[in-house]
């Protein structure tokens, strides 16, 4: 056993997941609250609200409701160090949220109890079984009339192909909200509005066969007893290797506005969540305690700090440890850095950072050295592979108000297309540049972005493109022919990536039946390949 393992054991790290609306960021805020990461509710809104005071980007996340950039939190609890990564639920960031997927351990889904299982769940459900993640399932807002919960129970199960183990089982809903069940423990734990402050007392029944219960609560309690009764008989009993393999989440029941639920969620976390394990790279599978450090970015966030147009590089702690001002290589240009101001978040809160070890994600602050998939190590050659970025399903045409901003535009697309916010594509022919997204909210936070952190007042023009497809060949020869043979159609991505743009699926066909030796790909894993055709921005 190595020195490090001790420490690494002790770290949880997950994201947050679900679809818009279900009520993810407040849950973020009240495990932070619990744990005593923060004192009051509404202090990390409060800093991210001030950290864009004068951002019409903000003003988007306050009229829809969401989040449009992932965030992370470190913060103990007992005796864990938990890594949280709070996730955007709106379909059209997903690319955000599927790149965190890749540097965490476990993962926690939130569900609307009114709603059940919606589209965006099915989707992020999908890269996390895909991944083999464990997954550990919030039932949220059961003070609300909601969907019966063994209905949600099934739903979820036939949804999501996953087998269903409750570790809690809700008493009434809405009104008539109770409070919930803790079946390993045979209590409930009574439910009482909640403020903004964790603590408190709370009261806790012990034995749920006590007839006293039935004759307090009524019939809701008689129901929720009968619906136990079945659960035993039907539900298997949890399996930990089969929590660990994605294939059974445990699913616990609350109320995250009303405090209610939070810390039996947190407990679980620390209980059941696996510590960092080992992660492939092309060249070997590495241990989470071998003794040299190995770390890979998985998120580039710029300005976050627009008083010092700084520019942040997320970097997942793969294996070791790291020290501050360590010389670190990245591997996909063989480049030495030696960081001296790498800090940890609790939102936007930064502390310096003087170790990390397997597990934490870090922040570099750097101006373009790091890229979206580069790996840093102590000197080995190691590329860790599973950054996905999906092929584009909106294309516009960028176009400037003022000419003389034209430098800007560029410096400005470069590193929204480097953080990952959207996709631009230089046409090989000339000509506007092409941004490219998942959906039209994408477009609209660049463009906010554009004019608030870059000074630049751009528009959007339609384009005539559809389609995209990153294009590879074990023969460049071959390779340089086609771009050659297809100027009109060529553009390449901001790390240099040739990219075949079409107007129509036809004519995609149509260039894969005549070049069956071209590779045409809806998604480019970042594999550390040093793309050095393209024209900067």
């Amino acid at each position: 056993m190595s020195d490090l393992t001790p420490e690494i054991r002790r770290r949880r790290t997950f994201a947050i997941i679900s679809h818009p609306d279900a009520g993810k960021t407040t849950l973020t805020e009240k495990l932070l609250l619990f744990s005593g990461a923060i004192q009051i509710a509404g202090s990390v809104k409060a800093r991210k609200a001030s950290r864009h005071a004068t951002s019409d980007w903000m003003e988007i996340e306050k009229q829809r409701g969401i989040s449009v950039a992932s965030s992370v939190m470190q913060m103990e609890y007992g005796d864990c160090v938990i890594n949280l990564l709070d996730t955007p639920g709106h379909q059209d960031f997903s690319e955000d949220t599927y790149r965190v997927l890749t540097a965490v351990d476990a993962a926690l889904m939130v569900i609307d109890a009114a709603n059940g299982v919606e589209p965006q769940t099915r989707r992020l459900l999908q890269v996390c079984r895909a991944r083999n993640t464990p997954i550990l399932t919030f039932i949220n807002k059961m003070d609300r009339e909601v969907k019966d919960p063994l209905a949600l129970m099934d739903e979820i199960e036939q949804e999501l192909g996953m087998t269903v183990v409750p570790f809690t089982w809700p008493v009434g809903m809405a009104k008539f909200f109770h409070g919930v069940m803790d079946l390993r423990a045979d209590q409930m734990r009574l439910f009482a509005p909640g403020e903004d402050r964790a603590g408190g007392d709370e009261e806790v029944l012990h034995g749920l066969e006590n007839p006293a219960h039935v004759e307090r609560f009524g019939g809701p309690f008689e129901q929720a007893l009968g619906e136990v009764e079945l659960l035993r008989e039907a539900a298997p009993e949890f399996d930990h290797a089969a929590f660990l393999a994605g294939k059974q989440t445990p699913m616990f029941f609350g109320s995250a506005i009303n405090n209610f639920g939070v810390r039996e969620i947190l407990d679980a976390l620390v209980e059941l969540a696996p510590p960092p394990g080992s992660r492939q790279a092309l060249e070997r599978t590495v241990q989470p305690d071998e003794p040299k450090f190995s770390g890979v970015v998985f998120k580039v966030q710029a300005n976050m700090d627009p008083a010092h147009r700084d520019r942040i590089a997320f970097v997942r702690v793969s294996s070791g440890k790291f020290t501050r001002g360590m010389r670190l290589k990245v591997v996909r240009n063989g480049k030495e850095m030696r960081p001296q101001t790498v800090v940890s978040f609790l939102s936007q809160r930064r502390e310096l950072v003087d170790e990390a070890v397997a597990g934490d994600i870090i922040g570099i602050p750097n101006h373009g050295v790091l890229q979206l998939g580069d790996t840093l190590t102590e000197g080995e050659a190691l590329h860790y592979t599973g950054l996905p970025f999906f092929a584009p399903e909106s294309f516009r045409t960028v176009e400037i108000k003022d000419p003389l901003r034209s430098k800007q535009l560029r410096q400005g697309l470069q590193q929204l297309g480097e953080e990952g916010a959207i996709q631009v594509f230089n046409p090989v022919s000339g000509g506007s540049l092409m941004l490219g997204a998942i959906g039209q909210l994408q477009f609209e936070v660049v463009l906010h972005r554009l004019k608030s952190e870059y000074g630049v007042d751009a528009r959007l023009d339609p384009c005539r493109f559809t389609i995209a497809r990153w294009i590879t060949c074990d023969d460049e020869a071959k390779l340089k022919k086609f771009i050659d043979s297809e100027p009109l159609r060529i553009a390449y991505d901001v790390v240099g990536a040739p990219a075949f743009l079409v107007q129509y699926s036809s004519d995609l066909r149509v260039a894969q039946e005549r070049m069956p030796d071209i590779q045409f790909h809806a998604m480019r894993e970042h594999s550390g390949r040093v793309f050095g055709a393209a024209p900067t921005l």
